[in-house]
């Protein structure tokens, strides 16, 4: 199978899915956050291994312990994994933190703050043409 075959699309989809019900449902520790989502996941083409790109909205405290969290929690997963999704091998999970949500955030407040300074100044340039006429 293919790296970016259908089938394997398809693969990274449902484990996706199914590893963010059990994180969400199962999963009692109280290290791992509430905050916690899964952006992406890649399953190997010969499905022994998968990369699970996680994200965590708080502090760097938080996020340290939401990763060993399910870093320990890895082989509890992978076992419900495998009651779950008919795969032939039922992949090692390896957890990655992504930060691409945060930054698309602080990209977002840093134009916003650009634009309204534009805006601001456009205001001020507009008052001061009115009042010199």
């Amino acid at each position: 199978m293919r790296k970016n075959s259908i089938k394997n699309t398809r693969i990274n989809g449902e484990v996706q899915k199914e590893l963010s019900v059990l994180i969400r449902r199962e999963i009692k520790d109280p290290r791992i956050s509430p905050m916690t989502s899964i952006v992406a996941v890649e399953v190997a083409p010969d499905l022994k291994h998968a990369k699970v790109y996680i994200s965590v909205l708080g502090d760097e405290e938080k996020k340290q312990s939401t990763y060993e969290g399910l870093r320990s929690a890895a082989p509890y997963l992978r076992s419900q994994l495998a009651k779950t999704v008919n795969l032939r091998n039922t992949p090692e999970l390896t957890f990655i933190m992504d930060q691409s949500i945060e930054y698309g955030v602080n990209m977002s407040k840093l134009i916003d703050d650009v634009t309204k300074d534009i805006v601001d100044d456009v205001e001020d340039v507009e008052l001061d043409s009115e009042s010199d006429n």
